[in-house]
């Protein structure tokens, strides 16, 4: 039978969704368990089977699914096996979401919109969720939206490892592309030892994926200016802020993003952009007609495996980020 078990006590089962395979096998490789055998299909008419080939009773279960595109069809089959796990007596139920599918629907920005995080994390406990996991949340305010616990995951220290071992960091400048991720680039310019810029930028509410750059606040002339981000989209964001820099005179322009979505027109806009290198995690999966000679890939399985053997072993996910997360 698949699964860690201790001695008489707990049973772990790991359990994966069709979105983005590859990640959970690794994160199995990692916790040396299996994934458990699960049939899953569409019918016909577009709706969705899933149901475990073994006993999930009493076991501690962690269901793996990353909300990538189609976001809708992914969700629903998270929340159809968490429902599945629930009524097969699964003792307590972990949502693994290294990508959070509406986070950056967090919000009223105007009235008569959604609060569409919020949903989503409600959707998940009337499910069955105990427990939430996921990588870089959009914004931290979400670990709210759900009732009960939830463990934020930062990927800060295996993008910032890998950017300081690449350049000179006595010329690094961390750099912001908004004022929404200056407390993560404060804490890459500590982990780096390196000063700040921020980008100001202004974007239009009637006019999604759209920005308009207006200023560099910080020194960035003539050094390797790193732009972090939780995620790329359209890339508009992050192709504008690497040309202000260029701009504003910066020597080499690196971007890094926990999640990259690469919707769109992204791929050609990065491609044709200054930025020298975009490193990115493996949250979500990257079609080969997504890559391009300057991404870099990092694979966050490790910290994914880590966290899990945490919690089911009652430890502190906390420790993994010295006490930060």
């Amino acid at each position: 039978m698949t699964g860690i078990t201790t001695t008489g006590e707990k049973r772990m089962v790991l359990i994966s969704g069709r979105a983005h395979p590859e990640l959970a096998e690794q994160v199995s490789k990692e916790l040396g368990a299996e994934l458990v055998p699960t049939s899953a299909y569409d019918f016909a008419n577009s709706e969705i089977y899933v149901r475990f080939e073994e006993s999930v009773r009493g076991s501690d279960a962690f269901v793996i699914q990353s909300h990538t595109a189609n976001v809708n069809q992914w969700i629903m089959e998270h929340l159809i096996m968490v429902d599945a796990l629930k009524r097969a007596s699964a003792k307590r139920i972990t949502v693994v979401a290294p990508f959070y599918g509406y986070a950056r629907q967090d919000k009223k920005g105007r009235g008569r919109e959604p609060i569409s995080a919020r949903l989503i994390a409600d959707m998940f406990k009337t499910a069955g969720a105990d427990r939430l996991m996921s990588v870089d949340l959009h914004t931290a305010q979400i670990q709210g939206f759900f009732d009960g616990p939830v463990d934020h995951l930062w990927a800060l220290p295996i993008l910032a490892d890998h950017v300081g071992k690449r350049v000179d960091r006595s010329n690094i400048t961390i750099v912001s592309p908004d004022a929404g991720r200056v407390r993560v680039a404060d804490l890459w310019s500590d982990r780096l030892g390196a000063p700040l810029a921020i980008i100001h930028k202004r974007r239009d509410p009637n006019v999604p994926n759209q920005v308009k750059v207006h200023e560099v606040v910080g020194d960035v002339e003539g050094r390797t200016c790193v732009l972090v981000d939780d995620l790329i989209d359209t890339a508009g964001t992050i192709v504008q802020a690497a040309e202000a820099l260029k701009a504003n005179g910066a020597a080499d322009v690196i971007a890094t993003a926990t999640h990259a979505v690469l919707s769109g027109p992204a791929v050609d806009r990065l491609k044709n952009s200054p930025i020298s290198e975009l490193i990115v995690t493996d949250t979500l999966p990257i079609a080969p007609s997504q890559q391009f000679p300057q991404l870099t890939v990092l694979s966050i399985a490790p910290l994914l495996a880590r966290a899990i053997r945490e919690v089911f072993d009652d430890g502190s996910v906390t420790s993994l980020f010295d006490g930060h997360s």
